[in-house]
């Protein structure tokens, strides 16, 4: 009898886990079905370019007759771009730092010395991770001697770092002011939710839009604000013949332009704050300032590293502006890295475009990874 009771059971359990069984296997064959072919094509559009042009970049285009041949050159493009002919275009030419440069690149060394102490002493030091450390205040310490050596008298900055400024000058002016007018707006006063409105319209324009019309406010000559530059005494300047006044243009123009993505996103994470310890700092005696550095940046803190992060990795593919505003120009003096890539294509230096452009994707990795560690640290401090 017992046997009997069993093996029903088990008959049972047999019965009602083939259903299960049959709809696991459709539920996969549906994934499979619906969802790997998406994923394919994704990698097929991602990959396989980062692929192609890393195979161009070691690779010289020739056009023959009935089509073109591609000869592989091995690094003679990197060789170009960093030591040979276009070395002045993409690295600049260099000179002997001044004594500002040289107390900005010694504030920067020791900066870095201190933060890879830190990292030896603070955390857990693998020797994967020292090298990789070790490697990045290298090239980061490379970097600022670039800087300081290209910017001092007699040198001139080339597309790198023309790009660092556009980043790193660009952004900071963004995200204060952006902050600057969310706090302001954030604040119960009459019309706020009209300038709402009013500074999110420059960033429903195009780049190229503000590109030209930027182009329009700088012409000194025939521009729509000529009598206010020839009131002034400049009407017979202008900023696109200057190598500094191009380049503060192409960045008024980027901070014109990208303001309002700054302001809108702190808008929103000032406004979704908790309410109360801003009301326990009032009632304590707390002033604007303390409430502001104590509650409210701390608050706002990983929103910011986020949308600071998104801006940097954009701010290096600025192409728009550099390129209508001032064609790059005068010379190369406004060339952005992804505009001298450009330039390469357009010479049908296919080889040089991808290896300028692969370049820049290492710099972009490198200024990202330090950038994301120094966030990390900082919310391990304030955890």
């Amino acid at each position: 009898m017992a046997t009997t009771v069993k093996s029903s059971i088990t008959s049972n359990q047999n019965l009602s886990s083939a259903p299960r069984s049959r709809a696991g296997a459709s539920d996969r064959v549906t994934r499979a079905l619906f969802i790997w072919p998406a994923v394919i094509i994704l990698l097929f559009f991602s990959i396989f370019p980062l692929i192609v042009s890393l195979w161009l970049s070691f690779s010289r285009l020739r056009f023959t007759r009935g089509g073109v041949e591609i000869i592989n050159v091995g690094w003679a493009n990197y060789r170009k771009i960093l030591l040979g002919s276009e070395q002045p275009r993409i690295l600049g030419v260099m000179s002997q730092p001044s004594v500002e440069g040289w107390i900005f690149f010694a504030i920067i060394v020791v900066a870095l010395i201190y933060l890879m102490v830190q990292y030896i002493r603070n955390e857990r030091v693998t020797p994967i991770g020292f090298i990789l450390r070790l490697a990045l205040n290298l090239f980061l310490a490379a970097l600022a001697w670039l800087a300081v050596s290209t910017i001092s008298p007699g040198g001139r900055p080339g597309a790198l770092i023309v790009t660092f400024l556009y980043v790193f000058v660009g952004i900071a002016l963004q995200y204060l002011i952006g902050l600057g007018l969310a706090l302001l707006t954030a604040q119960q006063l009459p019309g706020r939710r009209f300038f709402r409105v009013v500074f999110l319209l420059p960033m429903m324009i195009t780049p190229v839009g503000v590109a030209f019309m930027f182009r329009m406010l700088t012409d000194t000559v025939v521009g729509p604000f000529s009598p206010v530059w020839k009131a002034i005494g400049l009407g017979g300047t202008s900023w696109v013949n200057n190598p500094w006044g191009a380049r503060a243009a192409v960045i008024i123009g980027d901070v014109w332009q990208w303001t309002p993505f700054m302001f809108i996103i702190l808008l929103a994470a000032i406004e979704a704050q908790q309410v109360e310890p801003v009301e326990a700092a009032i009632v304590d005696g707390a002033n604007s300032w303390q409430i502001f550095r104590y509650i409210t940046l701390p608050a706002i803190l990983p929103v910011s590293s986020a949308l600071v992060l998104i801006r940097m990795i954009e701010g290096f593919k600025i192409i728009d502006l550099p390129n209508v505003l001032t064609n790059g120009g005068p010379g190369t003096a406004t060339e952005s890295l992804t505009l001298s890539a450009f330039v390469f294509w357009r010479t049908l230096d296919i080889g040089g475009s991808a290896a300028v452009a692969y370049i820049l994707l290492i710099v972009v990795t490198i200024v990202s990874v330090a950038f994301v560690n120094l966030v990390r640290r900082r919310f391990s401090e304030v955890a």
